[in-house]
């Protein structure tokens, strides 16, 4: 093991070449302004819930509009740009070499924006194809295609021109994610378009589970193979291990998506393939976990002082919950009671905030001192940030699972009219939303932490090393 340690710790390290990372600049600024627009989304959502009538005379305002761009918005316009922007900080750092051409990346980054905006005055107008996950109007996937070709040439392009042949983890794990996403993405939004009914509704989950598990899993992981032992100052504990989490995730993940689908229209050889499937993502989940915990094995105290280490082991814990309970909840017995449920959006959050968030919360804490060569504007701010989305996390997941489990409960109880199952729900619709406010808070102390810093660097060069 020793010997591999050493591989990893010089995988890592920084390297000679002066990065400009002008691209990086540019995704993370708009992902981070992003994030914070579409949480004031989120908070009139989760009131709606408790005020129904609040805002619903107000055509864009009403749910089903503001619904679809506050996922859109989290998913694309938040965490992916997020994502992107660190994989043009991290990759050039692993291979030893410049962004292979800042000039497409900023081109990236400018049609990502155009596309964002398009999709916020597209779906507020009601402009809406109708599928989960895949609402963008026509035009607006075509473009999100065009932007991850760029991507992916100038990721790739990058990776051409390395100079360490050995490639480490978040390399491969980066690589897959570009493969992956050109492929959910077009049986999402594409594929779906050519059929009908029930095989249409497959696909559909199909895309909507490997959007988080092809898409949001591997690039999240990249970013805290890299980031814990950044933040940690430590080596990776084992290589080996990480190549078998990445590789089983690559054969097991593609498999589950029908178990949005159990008890439904479908064949059942079908449910009980991704039911089998569900419960393989154990061996990765495992696998990644165990390796994140490994490394951290004596350096624990670390995380009081450190805000990145805070997020970046805190979203680890997020990450393992979520997927022990996707796979418990994938069994038909389970799934019964809590499919369709409030369950599922606790579910859902806790991966797409709860762990990939704070990775990429992390990770932005961790390279914007570094690429405008100033400290971060304020470390008690970073903390009070952390607490806040950790408290309100916490009380929103929590709650939805409590709430969603006792919902399903009721809607299996024929005695109980379905009004009545809404009614019950109001109390956990109250916390949902006070949560909600806690999490805005932090969102909001997070953007202002980041942007005062950019502020104080006073346009200074960026910093040479990773």
């Amino acid at each position: 093991m020793a010997a591999e340690r050493t591989v990893n710790t010089s995988a890592t390290g920084s390297t000679a070449a002066v990065h400009v990372d002008t691209t990086a600049k540019w995704f993370l600024l708009s992902a981070v302004t992003y994030f914070f627009i579409v949480g004031i989304i989120a908070v009139i959502i989760a009131a709606k819930f408790v005020w129904p009538e609040m805002l619903g005379t107000i055509a864009p305002l009403t749910y089903g509009r503001l619904r679809p761009l506050h996922v859109n918005g989290m998913l694309f316009g938040w965490l992916l740009a997020a994502d992107m922007g660190l994989t043009y900080y991290v990759v050039p750092r692993l291979c030893g070499v410049k962004l292979w051409s800042e000039k497409l990346g900023v081109a990236t980054g400018i049609l990502w924006n155009v596309i964002i905006l398009g999709a916020v005055v597209s779906l507020l107008a009601g402009w809406n194809q109708g599928f989960e996950y895949a609402e963008l109007p026509l035009v607006l996937d075509v473009l999100v295609v065009v932007a991850w070709l760029m991507f992916g040439a100038n990721i790739f392009g990058t990776i051409y021109t390395r100079k360490y042949q050995q490639m480490y983890v978040s390399t491969w794990y980066m690589m897959g994610t570009i493969l992956w996403t050109a492929f959910v993405y077009l049986t999402g939004n594409f594929a779906t378009l050519l059929t009908t009914g029930v095989n249409q509704a497959n696909l559909n989950w199909m895309y909507v589970h490997n959007a988080v598990g092809l898409i949001f899993t591997p690039v999240g992981l990249a970013l805290a193979y890299y980031f814990i032992p950044k933040s940690a100052n430590v080596p990776l504990y084992s290589h080996k291990l990480s190549m078998i989490g990445f590789w089983s995730l690559a054969f097991f993940y593609v498999w589950t998506g029908a178990h949005h689908m159990l008890h439904g229209p479908i064949s059942q050889w079908l449910q009980t393939i991704a039911i089998a499937f569900s419960l393989m993502l154990l061996v990765p989940v495992w696998s990644v976990v165990y390796n994140f915990f490994a490394t951290m094995k004596g350096h624990w105290p670390k995380t009081r002082d450190n805000v990145q280490l805070k997020f970046l082991m805190s979203g680890v814990v997020f990450y393992l919950l979520t997927c022990f309970q996707g796979p418990m909840h994938s069994l038909r017995t389970v799934n019964a009671i809590v499919s369709k449920t409030d369950w599922i959006p606790g579910h859902a959050h806790m991966a797409v905030l709860g762990a990939f968030s704070f990775f990429a919360i992390a990770g932005t804490y961790y390279v914007i001192p570094r690429m405008f060569n100033v400290k971060i504007h304020s470390e008690p701010l970073a903390n009070w940030s952390y607490w806040f989305l950790m408290i309100g996390g916490l009380g929103f997941f929590v709650t939805l699972w409590l709430g969603g489990f006792w919902q399903g409960w009721q809607w299996n109880n024929p005695a109980i009219p379905f009004i009545d199952t809404v009614i019950a729900l109001k109390p956990v619709w109250i916390v949902r939303f006070f949560s909600g406010i806690f999490m805005f808070t932090g969102i909001t102390l997070f953007l202002y932490n980041i942007m005062a810093t950019v502020v104080d660097s006073g346009g200074a060069k960026a910093e040479v090393q990773a």
